[in-house]
């Protein structure tokens, strides 16, 4: 079984949770884009409909912490927790992190600073776009932008020799609860964590969130660690991995989750879970 472990606490602080090295550290880093945070999200407008006007969010920015990240400090601790490359060949470890557009070339720079040497450019694109509701807009972003990062060696690829496009379509994710302004699809990590870790490698994200990361890596059969600072996404990540973690444990044990099954027949798992 999967393993997940979530650290209330920031990733500067890593060192006494006795956390392993990893084979893949994925993030999605803050933006630092201020009063402009809600410009491409449907909560500028009062009820997200533009003809109401704007909202409270209008001019506002996420999170108060957003600015006192320090990306030097994020890549310094990144190159310190990835593992060594192995002598083998298709084994090394590697980063991957969202990013805005013109935030790469300022990562990749910084990256070489701390031995990642090797980059990959990642775009990630959306059926979907938020900014439709933008009244003064005729272009519309329905793309996101994130880098490969590696040392030297290419890292593992799982592609049974085939090639993978650079250029990944986002599945609209439906299913995981909303807890994060701006989480990604459960189902895009999971094909990020398939491509550059075998099951059991441990995967680390630094910004963990809506915990979506650690959720994708449990349902993969990886094992994930993952901090976030705040308390109520904290809170909220660690109740949604605990449930799953819980379904998992119940389908191994069942074969279905107890509420699929007292769906099936109700009343008749509900001692057992309770017990």
């Amino acid at each position: 079984m999967a393993r997940f472990t979530l650290i209330n606490d920031h990733f500067q602080n890593w060192k006494p949770y006795s956390i392993p090295k990893a084979q893949l550290v994925i993030a999605d880093i803050p933006f630092n884009i201020g009063k402009n945070a809600y410009g491409s999200n449907p909560a500028w407008y009062v009820n997200g409909d533009n003809a109401n006007g704007e909202s409270d969010l209008a001019g506002k920015g996420f999170f108060d912490t957003d600015n006192n990240f320090k990306p030097a400090e994020f890549m310094h601790f990144c190159s310190n927790m990835l593992k060594r490359e192995p002598k083998e060949r298709n084994q090394a470890p590697c980063m991957v992190v969202f990013c805005e557009f013109e935030q790469q070339f300022y990562l990749i720079e910084l990256a070489r600073r701390y031995g990642l040497n090797g980059y990959i450019n990642l775009v990630f694109r959306k059926n979907f776009s938020a900014q439709v509701l933008k009244a003064n807009m005729r272009i519309v972003g329905n793309c996101e932008y994130g880098l490969v990062l590696y040392r030297d060696k290419l890292p593992k690829f799982n592609n049974d020799g085939k090639m993978i496009f650079n250029c990944m379509d986002v599945e609209r994710d439906s299913d995981t609860p909303k807890i994060h302004p701006t989480q990604k699809s459960v189902k895009l990590l999971e094909h990020l964590i398939k491509i550059f870790t075998d099951p059991g490698e441990v995967v680390i994200d630094p910004v963990a969130g809506s915990g979506t990361t650690l959720l994708a890596a449990m349902n993969t059969g990886r094992v994930s660690y993952g901090f976030e600072i705040k308390k109520p996404f904290y809170n909220d990540a660690l109740k949604l991995l605990t449930d799953r973690k819980t379904e998992l444990e119940e389908t191994e044990k069942y074969g279905l989750p107890i509420t699929k099954l007292n769906e099936m027949q109700p009343g008749l798992f509900t001692a057992v879970r309770e017990g």
